[in-house]
This record gives structure tokens, sequence and C-alpha cells, in this order.
């Protein structure tokens, strides 16, 4: 499942053509709103990835796969964070209203779309440090009006992860655990698809320990 990051409000520069500048996250200092940091070299792999097969993470309006507003032409690390330079598409209705709203200084905000390959977390203050991620795309975003969303869907997103992470070790979830699992996953459940998946899955229909069985590896041939 792909999780984001909190906007960065460090765009840099912006040109009448669409070309700008910005920081889609930075290294280390405080942790963010979620409680997580970024460690040096998160992305290196990644872009190292992309390089090779010739591609770049997407450029989407959002973090809308749907809305596509240009591209991102260069990604590199550097001591300070994840600069970027893209190309806004002004040939698209949503490309030329991100020109204006980020000329008019109405949305400032970056984020990040990527998958955890490498984390590590401090049992003490439960700060996660992001070692390793995968780079999917990097959205232009309002973070007043949409900050409130990313936080509940990252917040979703870590609940995901833990869960399916305890499935990879063999251990059983509870039913509410597979409720939460299921609605998260990207695949799409409904509230009553997850509900009911899990009656069946995990309590069963009159042969409630067998059917639990059954559900683990369901769920096991799911996460694959």
């Amino acid at each position: 499942m792909d999780k984001k990051t909190a906007p960065i409000l460090e765009i840099k520069s912006l040109k009448d053509t669409g070309e700008f500048e910005g920081y889609g996250s930075t290294f280390g200092g405080e942790p963010d709103v979620y409680g997580d940091v970024i460690a040096v070299g998160a992305y290196t792999e990644s872009l190292a990835n992309h390089k090779a097969k010739g591609t770049m993470p997407k450029l989407f309006w959002q973090h809308n796969r749907d809305e596509p507003i240009g591209k991102w032409v260069s990604a590199k690390e550097d001591d300070h964070g994840l600069l970027m330079q893209g190309k806004l598409n002004m040939d698209v209705q949503r490309g030329r209203e991100a020109y204006a709203l980020l000329k008019a200084g109405d949305i400032d905000g970056l984020s990040i779309g990527y998958r955890i390959q490498r984390h590590s977390v401090d049992d003490e203050t439960g700060i996660w440090t992001l070692e390793k991620l995968d780079l999917i795309e990097v959205s232009i975003v309002s973070v007043g009006a949409n900050e409130h969303a990313v936080v509940q869907s990252v917040k979703a997103a870590k609940a995901v992860h833990e869960l399916t992470e305890k499935l990879k070790a063999g251990d059983r979830l509870t039913e509410r655990e597979f409720e939460t699992w299921l609605k998260g996953l990207e695949v799409g459940f409904s509230n009553s698809q997850a509900e009911r998946a899990a009656r069946v899955c995990l309590k069963g229909q009159g042969e409630p320990v067998d059917a639990a069985d059954d559900g683990v590896e369901f769920l096991r041939a799911l996460v694959g």
C-alpha cells in the first residue's frame, strides 16, 4: 500500500513556462507530525532504479493518480532532502490551475507517495526512522484543505503495515484487526464486505476453529 508524507512547504522557484523546483521531503531533524524521520540515503536505491529504467516518479495533483499535472525531470538527494525539479503541463486545465495557485502563493506544498522497504522504530519514543523507500510519486498539495485527510491516510497505512507484518510472522489477527487490514488493502473492501469476510474467515459458520485456520491461510495467500 502506498503511503504519503506530511506536506513540505519548500517549493523554491516557479517559472512562467511551468518549471519549478522544491523539496519533496527533508532528512533527519525533528519527527514530522506523524512521528516519522526520513534517513539520509532513503531514496538512493529507488532513484537508481528509476534511472536504470529510464523512468521518474509521477507528478500528481493531491496524490490523485487520475490527475497527472506534468512530469518530474530531475530528482536527487542532497544534504537537506529530496530535491525535485518538475514541469507543469500547461496544456491541461489542472496543470494551469496548479501553476496559478503556486504563483499566487495559495498553495506551496509537496508530498511524496512511497512504499516502505526498510524502517526502524524507537521503542521508547515510537518514532519511525524510514531508512529505505520506494518512491512512487511526488504531488503538489494544498496543505490546509488536505492535511487532516493525509494524516488519517498515513495513520491507516501504518496500521495496515503493522498488521501485514503480523500475518507474515504467522500471527493470528483479531476480528477487529482483520477488518482494519481488509479495509486498508489497495484492492478495496467496503465496510460491510470487510466485516463479513472477518466473520467468515476468523469466526466461521458453524466450524469456528477450522474456519479460523482457513482464514489465516487465506490471508497469508493474499499477503504473498
